[in-house]
């Protein structure tokens, strides 16, 4: 059924529709319109979304959020973030955890890169005005890597750090939560306002650094910021990137005097994956897809198989 209306009232058209009308055109015709309502008509109607493209149920524990962040520029912070997130995607075959991946690096962030995926206007309209967010419009914002991974990238244009603030990361944080196992964060090498509300809201906190004085610094920088602030520096694991491999004795000695003098523990040793992470980056596909075998890929698969094991275990005795 088809309307064609002359002073009729918005009210009253829209009771017409909800009567069962299916068009509308305006009178008097526009030069082809009553043929183009016709075609919209005789269109086949929409598929329903396939079970990728929805969110998973609604948890009322809520998952773990793990964020990652560079020390430096160029420690593998994005490439720990995307390798971490496919890993946990793909941890547990019979029952597959619901993994999201956050690109909270507005200016810079390249998870849609390292994963060859489109970046979404609705991105930057999902930010511009989160006291309006719901499951539509964040599940709008995502787009789906093979099935598995579902990411929120960084959007299509640069943007400020400080467009958004606390409170529009809490709300993006709790309801990622509310609908996935585990959250991984790529955070900006810049601290901001709002770096304060992930660290307090994730579990762990992973940041990346390498062998050199310049990630030396930084760590007793970030150290004495987040002490000043009396914020949980426990959380923080430092990530060794290209780590020496074991028969290395000297590097191995300098990494052991580094962590001495920093006061911190290199739990998480990374070994370098050579020029296979860059081609792999460069392909859009994580290193389990390109380099099954990569020594980076092999420590990426069994931090998150640790990390799998360990929620389980908590999850089985709460």
């Amino acid at each position: 059924m088809i309307l064609i209306a002359e002073d009729v009232s918005p009210a009253a058209l829209h009771q017409l529709l909800r009567n069962g009308a299916d068009e509308f055109v305006p009178y008097p015709l526009p030069e082809g319109e009553l043929q183009a309502a016709i075609e919209r008509l005789q269109e086949p109607a929409p598929a329903a979304a396939p079970e990728s493209a929805r969110l998973p149920e609604a948890n009322t524990e809520g998952g773990v959020v793990l964020a990652v962040q560079g020390l430096a520029g160029g420690t593998g912070a994005t490439t720990l973030a995307v390798n971490l997130a496919w890993e946990l995607a793909c941890a547990d075959k019979a029952r597959p955890p619901q993994v999201c991946i956050l690109d909270f690096s507005l200016q810079f962030g390249s998870v849609a890169t390292f994963l060859d995926l489109p970046r979404r206007d609705v991105v930057f309209e999902m930010w511009s005005d989160t006291e309006r967010l719901d499951e539509d419009v964040f599940r709008q914002a995502l787009v789906t890597f093979e099935d598995r991974l579902r990411v929120l990238t960084a959007p299509t244009d640069i943007l400020p750090l400080d467009m958004i603030g606390p409170d529009d990361v809490t709300r993006v944080l709790d309801l990622a939560r509310r609908h996935f196992d585990y959250v991984i964060v790529d955070m900006p090498t810049t601290l901001v306002q709002w770096t304060e509300t992930v660290l307090n809201a994730c579990q762990i906190y992973f940041a990346t650094l390498e062998l050199d004085m310049r990630s030396a610094q930084n760590c007793l920088r970030i150290k004495r910021a987040l002490q000043a602030e009396d914020l949980p520096l426990e959380k923080l694991r430092y990530c060794l990137n290209r780590a020496p491999k074991f028969t290395d004795l000297g590097a191995r000695s300098r990494v052991k005097r580094m962590a001495e003098s920093l006061e911190i523990g290199l739990e998480v040793q990374l070994p370098d994956g050579g020029r296979a992470v860059s081609q792999s980056a460069d392909h859009g596909l994580p290193l389990a897809s390109t380099a099954a075998k990569n020594p980076l890929r092999r420590e990426i698969a069994k931090l998150a198989q640790s990390l799998h094991a360990l929620g389980r275990d908590e999850a089985e005795a709460a």
